[in-house]
């Protein structure tokens, strides 16, 4: 006759690897919580630093720092930050509009369509590209893109200059903001792609093998299984390729030709940046000058934490939509 001896549950052994986790989680609910700590605080540093020095010369501006295109501190004491964050934005979009679709079509081949002993090799020459330093996609930009650029620009100005964003008259090309904006693109398309690619190898193969078993084409399956499930990816990539794009410096000050008017003609000479415009006059400005140019930093902070921001409420939307649709 077989009797079950009853199971103790909890003995040593289960107390004392209860006891090891419960001492390794709390120096690592220590350090997890300190560097958030120190990350906020270093941007309320960075926040602080830029407002307290900015005020002064906000105060001795005589004209409008939000509706005066003109940007004089060293001279006549009027600057304004309306041009500058008018260029900020548009080139950044218009590089963000050309670089999207190339990065996303660039990771969906690697991840979907090219042969594994060709895949890895073009998504590391992809990542290379993010290393190259800024300063060598300017002097490319100016010694190559801008004079290549200049015959079609002419073209499109005069067959297409119905449209605002071609339209202009006198000189057409050269340095201009569809240079800088092709130039941002080149910039920040390997880390669209980058993290694009990543967040497609991690669909769920279920899903794949199951619209390929319903007989759906591989397009069809990529657009069905993989595109909803790296949306939010998608947009995390492109947010982020857009704060890179905003936040750029000297290739897009030796692309701009450093004008101060706000323009949607992209073919024509005008165009310029918070940044470039820090990069090109911080060297010679007086204790005003520097200050409106910090000035003008701190728009662009705020300018890429409200990006951010956004860009946050997108994907929680989004992922509150596939709970509800799971």
């Amino acid at each position: 006759m077989t009797t079950n001896a009853p199971t103790r549950e909890g003995g040593p052994a289960t107390s004392r690897s209860a006891s090891r986790r419960s001492h390794g989680e709390g120096p690592f609910r220590f350090i997890s919580t300190a560097a958030g700590v120190i990350l906020l605080a270093i941007m309320a540093a960075i926040a602080v630093f830029l407002i307290s020095e900015a005020i002064p010369a906000l105060r001795a501006n005589k004209g409008s720092f939000f509706g005066d295109l003109t940007w004089e501190p060293n001279s006549s004491g009027v600057f304004g930050i309306g041009a500058l964050a008018f260029g900020t934005v548009l080139s950044s979009a218009l590089a963000l509009l050309i670089a999207t679709p190339i990065a996303v079509g660039v990771a969906l081949f690697i991840s979907h369509y090219a042969p594994r002993r060709l895949a890895a090799p073009l998504g590391y020459l992809i990542d290379l590209l993010a290393a190259v330093p800024s300063v060598v996609y300017g002097l490319w930009g100016v010694a190559f893109l801008v004079p290549l650029i200049r015959t079609p620009s002419q073209w499109v100005n005069e067959n297409l200059g119905w449209f605002p964003l071609f339209a202009g008259e006198g000189a057409i090309g050269g340095k201009t903001m569809l240079a800088g904006a092709i130039v941002l693109a080149i910039m920040i398309l390997p880390i669209i792609a980058a993290i694009s690619r990543e967040v497609f190898l991690q669909a769920p193969k279920t899903n794949e093998e199951a619209a390929l078993a319903l007989g759906a084409t591989r397009w069809e399956m990529i657009r069905m299984a993989v595109l909803p499930f790296g949306r939010p990816g998608i947009i995390s990539a492109a947010m982020l390729g857009l704060g890179r794009a905003m936040g750029e410096t000297i290739a897009v000050a030796l692309i701009f030709p450093a004008t101060f008017d706000i323009t949607f003609e992209i073919l024509t000479p005008h165009a310029n940046s918070i940044a470039a415009n820090i990069a090109n006059g911080f060297g010679e400005a007086t204790p005003i000058g520097r200050g409106a140019l910090i000035a003008s930093g701190l728009v662009l902070f705020v300018i890429t934490l409200l990006v951010n921001t956004a860009a946050r409420m997108i994907i929680n939307r989004r992922k509150e939509y596939a709970r509800a649709g799971a």
